[in-house]
């Protein structure tokens, strides 16, 4: 076949290039995933039938056939060996030069029109749009895209003076909702970060955008439940009566955070001794510990973090090759399908399998021609 690639950029790849810090956290193991709703609030239906044909361990095969020797870190992330996106780049940009695939950047396409004449089959990859308007020249049904996978903005200066600060394993939620993940917090000097609060933006991408991503956040940060929070804090302060109760921080907590959630919740009264601490001020330090209340005052995105929900709807194509439902030899592939994941490298593996679904697809409509 002769094939042909326009990018509207003045290089391809430059999503690779910056993903994961430089790296590239281009799949995952999905060896702590049992079910893919866990990581991808859209799409999962689809991508579980995809799987089946070229899935995660289909693409790390793929990726060291083709001399990208990968690693796997302790979380399942998948990377090149050697820790630069320029290694996947440049095997992408050899095959292309081996199969004399023809590359044209610098070209805006705003139409199908002119492309039907000269190609008997076009594949749209142009990623996320952060507007409707932005797909709708396509022809297809579009489900309106909105951020997701991004950080959030908190107007508390208590909270930003701590920045640097990583909490391993917390939980947070949106109060009134079912929407609650786990995971590494990062606090920041705009707010917070890190794979828990990123996910969470992911699942409660439309509420945020309804709302213009103003919503309460709560934070547990010990990640347990209020009874056993509650018989941790009982056991510290058997063991150290005679200590300050802001200088012994429980679940491992950073120094920093403890002595600030102290603070915050018993003013003045975090300074005193463990068996000084009344029962409604024990109640207190449990609450501020399971659900610690904010309110998130906007998106802090970057161009490695940033995901649309959204996209060419997923009823508009066929299952099973991702060939529009109403226009011939027109196939989708990417985060331009309403199909997005969180963070850990399931966006590029959901790229991978739809533009291998469509890749076969082709290939069979061509042969049978």
């Amino acid at each position: 076949m002769e094939v042909c690639i326009f990018e509207r950029a003045n290089r391809v790849l430059r999503k690779v290039e910056v993903s994961g810090g430089g790296r590239c956290n281009c799949t995952n193991t999905f060896a702590e995933v049992s079910d893919l709703k866990q990581v991808y609030p859209r799409g999962h239906r689809l991508l579980k039938r995809l799987f089946k044909d070229f899935g995660p361990k289909d693409a790390y095969a793929w990726f060291e056939q083709h001399g990208v020797r990968l690693t796997t870190q302790e979380d399942q992330c998948v990377f090149p060996a050697s820790q630069d996106s320029h290694t996947i780049i440049n095997m992408f940009l050899a095959e292309a030069r081996r199969h004399r695939i023809a590359i044209k950047t610098g070209t805006k396409i705003s139409s199908l029109d002119g492309l039907r004449q000269d190609f008997d089959f076009i594949v749209v990859t142009t990623g996320g749009s952060p507007r409707k308007e932005g797909l709708t020249w396509l022809g297809q049904e579009v489900v309106t895209p909105v951020p997701s996978l991004f950080t959030f903005s908190i107007d508390d200066d208590g909270l930003k003076s701590l920045m640097g600060t990583v909490v391993q394993e917390a939980a947070v939620h949106i109060p009134g909702s079912k929407l609650r993940t786990t995971g590494p917090i990062l606090i920041t000097h705009w707010g917070m970060s890190g794979p828990a609060v990123l996910r969470l933006s992911s699942y409660a991408a439309r509420e945020l955008a309804d709302h213009d991503c103003h919503l309460p956040l709560c934070v547990n940060w010990a990640c347990a439940t209020e009874a056993e929070v509650q018989q941790e804090l009982s056991k510290v302060a058997m063991r150290n009566p005679g200590k300050q109760v802001g200088g012994m921080h429980p679940f491992d907590l950073p120094a920093r955070l403890w002595s600030y959630l102290a603070g915050k919740c018993l003013g003045a009264r975090s300074q005193c001794r463990w068996q000084d601490i009344n029962k409604k001020e024990m109640n207190r330090l449990t609450n501020i510990l399971t659900n610690d209340c904010y309110e998130i005052a906007g998106r802090a995105a970057f161009k490695d973090e940033f995901v649309t929900c959204g996209g060419i709807a997923l009823s508009a194509v066929d299952a099973a090759t991702l060939e529009s439902k109403t226009t011939p030899h027109l196939y989708f592939a990417g985060e331009v399908l309403d199909i997005d994941g969180t963070t850990g490298g399931f966006n590029f593996q959901a790229a991978w399998t739809t533009a291998h679904t469509v890749a076969r697809a082709i290939a069979r409509t061509a042969e049978e021609r």
